[in-house]
């Protein structure tokens, strides 16, 4: 990568994007002087980003975690931001597993945890685990049950194609596969990471407890025995088609009209039985699209230019490399 060093000494960094599709494919855009770096020390300060969607190719600054009023994120007891910048809740059931995203080359899964105090209709829920199949991939992210919420122990758990990852707890700690189709990189020593599907979705992903106080205004009735860890997450797609299907997914279509009701405190929209899948990583819901066989995607994606990672890691079963930056 570039770099640049400014007159008063400051290193800027450059940003590019290396998937074809991209708009800005092969260009070297410079970082903004507000954040000059794609990566900080501080988890908390903005860094250098490329939108490698974006026509305009212009750097920006931003945060290294989900944004939970963002479009296309998903957090609390699920609170979706569409694509449409319309929030809506989707409450589906308690261990039980529901497309978020269904696409020919893309299919994400979310399984929800959550309880019914006694007297209510239905269940409050949470995203408890992501399922993410691409091509002939399966990759899953899942927060990891807790009694009590300790913020210094990491509460992810990572799995490829069946086999646990271990990614080393640390700022930037990068597990990648070799042709660079999938990387995680954790975004804080622990509990954050963002994990990218080469030119197809960035997942940027963080791991929150229900608290005593979310409980006690929202009458929850959390027990003393779990503190419900959940993901909060935020996506960026770069490969949606119009059909694009899923409780978000659908926002992505363009000619989407949201039922969610304007002006109501918490528009919930329905479809539980359209996108219940039976477990986290199956793509049989009455709506999914998914192909699965990864042939259409690989063709249209054979032209992209992969570069081995140089990187001195200790090999992961043979399916990957865990390197420390």
């Amino acid at each position: 990568e570039m770099q640049t060093i400014t007159g008063a000494g400051a290193k800027v960094e450059s940003v590019s994007c290396n998937f074809r599709k991209s708009p800005c494919f092969a260009k070297k855009i410079k970082c903004p002087s507000e954040c000059p770096l794609k990566s900080s020390s501080d988890p908390n300060a903005k860094i250098c980003y490329l939108d490698c969607a974006s026509p305009v190719c212009k750097a920006e600054c931003k945060y290294h975690k989900p944004n939970c009023n963002g479009r296309g994120s998903a957090c609390l007891d699920p609170r979706f931001v569409g694509a449409d910048g319309i929030v809506f809740y989707f409450h589906g059931r308690s261990n039980e597993h529901f497309t978020l995203v269904s696409d020919q080359n893309l299919q994400i899964n979310a399984r929800f945890i959550g309880l019914r105090p006694e007297g209510r209709t239905r269940d409050y829920t949470w995203i408890q685990a992501l399922g993410i199949l691409f091509e002939s991939h399966k990759f899953i992210v899942e927060a990891t049950k807790a009694t009590t919420w300790n913020g210094e122990i990491d509460h992810l758990k990572f799995s490829y194609n069946g086999e646990e990852l271990q990614i080393p707890q640390g700022y930037l700690s990068t597990w990648e596969i070799a042709q660079k189709k999938i990387s995680v990189e954790r975004t804080s020593s622990m509990n954050s990471v963002v994990v990218n599907v080469q030119g197809v979705v960035e997942i940027y992903v963080n791991v929150v407890p229900v608290t005593k106080e979310d409980s006690r205004i929202h009458n929850y009735q959390i027990p003393d025995n779990d503190c419900f860890a959940h993901l909060e997450v935020q996506f960026k797609f770069y490969d949606l088609s119009s059909k694009v299907e899923g409780v978000l997914g659908r926002t992505y279509q363009p000619d989407f009209e949201n039922p969610a009701k304007l002006g109501v405190a918490m528009p919930v929209v329905g479809g539980e039985d359209k996108y219940r899948t039976t477990s986290l990583l199956s793509t049989d819901c009455g709506a999914c699209l998914f192909a699965g066989n990864g042939e259409d995607f690989e063709k249209k994606n054979s032209v992209i230019e992969y570069g081995m990672m140089d990187c001195r890691g200790v090999s992961n079963s043979g399916n990957g490399i865990v390197c420390k930056r």
